[in-house]
């Protein structure tokens, strides 16, 4: 079973439930982290890093000995990555996707390719969960290839959560496109709703099972619930808001392990996992 836990924005609580499902998962358990761009599982796991991968993608080198500036790479590629000048190719590695379309359209067989490192994938063990992370050097503006390497390196486990990256753009949907049930991880405010509302958006395009989460309950009102509602989706979790939960999390600690009721919460939250793979996994099936 694949779990992805996404939500339309940030600070939700993504990591946390995460974190919290792994807990009460039976079998083997293994997180993804795929909030390449700030992971965090590991400050809470503490695993031993056992593995260590650089990530790169292929970007074009022109020969210029054989270039004659046609200008055919410059045309097909949809991302602005190279261009002719003068007869004179110019490659912009930062904007290259690494699809090849270069590389094959070349009639004189100019372009070749040469890894570029944009990050790391680790890997370690903290009791019974494995951790497979990945982390995007420091101005890397495409997180989908480390994302990608972290879900490749993915091993054969009875459970695997993926904490996937805030948002609802291409990071997101790489790392919640296979799974079997998305947990949309929400909180009761204005912003909470907008972006639940894109974010339900996307994992039905996706085909997707998937329930909500609403975390600190009672900071806002009941328009998250009422959508849910209306739109007959199901409410995994309703988790309260506790000042203590947070000073459990601000040290670095895990909240179900100090906080009463919490763990009851987590619990919850899986036994609705069950429910959505169970009543949904066939409708999805029928599209």
């Amino acid at each position: 079973m694949i779990i992805a836990v996404a939500s339309g924005k940030g600070g939700t609580g993504k990591t946390t439930l995460s974190l919290g499902l792994a807990s009460v998962m039976p079998g083997e358990v293994q997180i993804l982290d795929c909030d390449v761009e700030a992971p965090n599982c590991h400050l809470f796991l503490e695993p031993r890093i056992e593995d260590s991968e650089e990530v790169g993608i292929p970007v074009p080198v022109v020969d210029e000995g054989l270039c004659d500036g046609c200008g055919e790479c410059q045309r097909a590629c949809q991302f602005r990555a190279i261009a002719v000048i003068g007869e004179k190719p110019m490659v912009f590695p930062e904007l290259c996707h690494g699809c090849g379309a270069c590389l094959y359209i070349c009639p004189r067989h100019a372009i070749s390719e040469r890894a570029r490192p944009i990050g790391v994938v680790e890997s370690g063990v903290k009791g019974d969960i494995r951790l497979v992370q990945g982390r995007l050097n420091i101005g890397e503006p495409m997180a989908p290839p480390v994302i990608r390497a972290v879900k490749h390196h993915a091993a054969d486990a009875a459970h695997t959560i993926i904490d996937c990256p805030p948002g609802t753009s291409c990071p997101m949907v790489t790392a919640v496109r296979g799974s079997d049930c998305a947990v949309l991880v929400t909180e009761p405010t204005p912003f909470g709703l907008n972006d639940l509302i894109l974010a339900v958006a996307t994992v039905r395009a996706l085909a997707i099972p998937f329930g909500v989460a609403i975390n600190r309950v009672g900071i806002g009102d009941a328009r998250v619930a009422d959508f849910c509602r209306a739109e007959d989706i199901a409410i995994l979790a309703e988790i309260p808001d506790d000042r203590r939960v947070a000073e459990v999390i601000a040290r670095g600690g895990l909240p179900w392990e100090s906080v009463p009721g919490m763990r009851g919460h987590i619990e919850k939250l899986y036994q609705g996992v069950l429910y959505t793979l169970k009543n949904q996994r066939r409708k999805y099936a029928d599209l």
